[in-house]
């Protein structure tokens, strides 16, 4: 299916440009193979990331992409160029968990840990967080992996450094 994943407004900002990722959906998950992520120019053809990608692996937000523009105007990424140091981790709260559906109990356990993110929807309570590269990393990852142990939800790194996996 070539669906775009739902747009996210802009932020308020006028200088933000819309980066288009493609991929290949992945197997019983979302139907989606594309995502639009707000990022700032920082060249003619490159930009620094400014949001959480929900569906795109690979990237976190900081980071520098180079894109084409296509003849409709379209700015598609075509690779990350510089690595902020962020991870992206998204979760999705276990409906019949300790939690239940609510991605505002996923950001209150994991605030304090110096977390940001964005939710997907109502619907779907998938939160995408940005791992900052200064924040505790050993920390967050057993709160993730307890988390997932205690039935709260389930997680994926979407885009990990070096020292996400040493920690």
């Amino acid at each position: 299916m070539s669906s775009p994943a739902p747009d996210r407004g802009a932020p308020a900002e006028e200088h933000f440009i819309k980066i288009w990722f493609k991929f290949l959906p992945r197997e019983g998950w979302l139907p989606y193979d594309t995502e639009g992520l707000w990022g700032v120019a920082v060249g003619p053809d490159a930009a620094r990331i400014s949001n959480v990608p929900f569906l795109q692996d690979g990237v976190a937000e900081g980071d520098v992409v180079r894109f084409t523009t296509g003849p409709d105007g379209l700015r598609w990424a075509t690779g990350r160029v510089e690595a902020s140091g962020n991870c992206t981790v998204r979760v999705l709260p276990r409906p019949r968990g300790p939690l239940g559906p609510s991605a505002r109990a996923v950001y209150d356990r994991l605030a304090s840990l110096g977390l940001s993110g964005e939710t997907f929807s109502t619907e779907l309570p998938l939160v995408a967080f940005t791992v900052p590269a200064s924040a505790d990393l050993r920390k967050i990852k057993a709160t993730l992996h307890r988390g997932e142990t205690e039935g709260w939800w389930s997680f994926e790194v979407g885009c990990a450094t070096d020292h996400w996996r040493a920690a």
